[in-house]
């Protein structure tokens, strides 16, 4: 409980009597103790958990709100890793646009109207067929109805090169064969070149991506683990647009004046094309 107000020691605004022989109100003089308001009390107490009533419910308010946003509109992801370097870095942390491909509502399984439609050069966040509890970021390249192929680290669609000023190449001593590759078998465009098919990270195809799936590559081709090993990606399986940098450092670094030095403050805000 609050403590009670003071009095004004100057007694202003309380009139005295000019009748110096009449009888006076004021019970100090009356020798009675000044009656109590029995509404100071509880008024306080009330006003106390009015108080403490808003805090909580602006608190939750806010809860909800970031719930909201997070869920059907915009997340944060981390890089961790090297194979879209050129256009994000591993310690980039990044906002994700979730709202324009449709947003899932957790825990019913429904999703919400998509706001556009994935197009080719788009990096996009989605769940890899391989490991869907994960989250992949990669450039899409493919859509249903392409045909697709690599030829000496070049990227063909419908036969002609495809221009990309965003990729990287660091490799130049040789090619690599995996093979959880085997699965293009199954999309040549030449089916009879199947038993000869021997395809490698710089040299594949051609395929044909069909309806409902895309074809997601690594900026960084030399170095990525992308649809060139594990396959083609359901269009229900992406979930996001990156939109900006929001952090970015070095990964791995320690100690306050390390961390300064070593945030890339030209990244940060950054729009991600």
């Amino acid at each position: 409980m609050m403590p009670p107000e003071e009095m004004d020691p100057t007694n202003e605004g309380i009139p005295e009597s000019s009748d110096f022989g009449g009888s006076r109100s004021d019970a100090s003089h009356s020798g009675q103790a000044p009656a109590s308001d029995p509404s100071v009390g509880p008024a306080r107490t009330g006003g106390w958990w009015r108080s403490v009533f808003e805090l909580v419910r602006s608190v939750g308010l806010l809860l909800v709100l970031l719930f909201v946003v997070r869920a059907f509109v915009v997340e944060a992801f981390k890089i961790p890793t090297t194979s879209m370097e050129g256009t994000l870095l591993a310690g980039d942390f990044l906002l994700v646009n979730k709202a324009v491909y449709g947003a899932e509502i957790p825990g019913v399984g429904i999703t919400l109207p998509a706001l556009a439609i994935p197009e080719r050069g788009e990096v996009v966040v989605f769940h890899p067929p391989h490991d869907p509890g994960k989250h992949y970021v990669k450039r899409l390249v493919g859509l249903p109805g392409d045909t697709l192929e690599m030829r000496n680290k070049l990227l063909y669609l419908n036969g002609e090169e495809l221009y990309e000023p965003y990729t990287s190449h660091h490799d130049w001593d040789g090619d690599t064969v995996h093979p959880g590759m085997s699965w293009q078998n199954e999309f040549l465009k030449n089916p009879v070149a199947t038993r000869r098919y021997r395809p490698s990270r710089d040299n594949w195809g051609p395929l044909v991506i069909p309806g409902g799936s895309f074809f997601m590559l690594g900026d960084n081709r030399d170095n990525s683990e992308d649809s060139r090993y594990w396959g083609l990606v359901d269009r229900e399986k992406i979930k996001g647009r990156p939109w900006r940098v929001y952090y970015s450092s070095e990964p791995g670094q320690a100690g306050l004046g390390s961390w300064f030095q070593e945030v890339r403050w030209g990244r940060i805000g950054g729009r991600i094309r």
